[in-house]
């Protein structure tokens, strides 16, 4: 869209019906009471506007008739940018290798906006591992991926992009510009970011950014409980996603 649309105000009908496919991808089945709060939509037009999406299969119900939630519509179209993504498909491979090495969780992440999002992954090998779903969306600075991510952008442009004061996840999330900065000057040193359990406690993540685009926009990673991660084994995949990392950018002409 140019400047000159951007700056229109957006359809109302439209907005309402994206902004609440968006609150039940990010919350999950809810009450028409808490939906009506949540998105300050009157009862009588959310009422409305949930029929018709769940007659075009965007929405579903519960047993009940109370609860609303994504549809299989919503899957389909999912599924289909996932499909039609070449930097996916071009990176799958690098995701195989990794999970079949270590055994371990493996995410390919994407920045949008303050936030990175899941856009694939392999399963842990182990009953012990990182809960995870593709489509969700986690605070960029609380992340391996995202921290990689935020480092190959210079530190202006990352406080624009996240909001502020940052949210703790846990305990040791980095939450200042202080100690984020300082973090992503480590980063940037390095070549790839480490999250040790500032998402989930107990978990240590390690990435590298994609060279796909400039700047990145993708990001690997791969996730160990602490309870069985040894510095051996840390050196190892971090050296693992260097190797990949190189391959991908050298792959990277093969992407329209």
């Amino acid at each position: 869209m140019n400047q000159q649309g951007a700056d229109r105000p957006p359809v109302k009908s439209a907005d309402r019906t994206l902004e609440l496919l968006e609150a039940l991808a990010a919350g999950g089945p809810r009450g028409l009471v808490e939906l009506s709060r949540d998105l300050d939509i009157p009862k009588s037009s959310l009422h409305g506007l949930l029929r018709t999406m769940a007659q075009r299969g965007w929405v579903e119900t519960d047993a009940t008739g109370t609860r609303f939630g994504l549809g299989l519509r919503a899957l389909q179209v999912g599924a289909t940018y996932l499909d039609s993504d070449d930097s996916v498909g071009l990176v799958n491979a690098t995701l195989d290798a990794l999970s079949t090495r270590f055994g371990e969780t493996v995410h390919l992440g994407r920045l949008d906006g303050p936030n990175v999002v899941y856009i694939a992954k392999r399963e842990s090998a182990h009953p012990l591992r990182l809960f995870s779903a593709i489509g969700r969306r986690l605070p960029a600075h609380a992340t391996a991926l995202g921290k990689a991510l935020l480092a190959v952008r210079p530190d202006d442009e990352v406080d624009r992009l996240l909001d502020w004061p940052l949210a703790a996840l846990t305990p040791h999330t980095l939450t200042t510009p202080e100690a984020l900065h300082a973090e992503l000057a480590r980063v940037r040193e390095a070549g790839h970011a480490e999250d040790r359990e500032e998402n989930t406690e107990g978990i240590m993540c390690l990435a590298v950014a994609v060279p796909l685009r400039t700047p990145a926009v993708d990001a690997i990673s791969v996730s160990v409980p602490l309870a069985r991660l040894r510095e051996s084994t840390v050196t190892e995949i971090v050296a693992d996603l260097h190797r990949h990392a190189t391959q991908l950018r050298a792959a990277a002409h093969l992407l329209p």
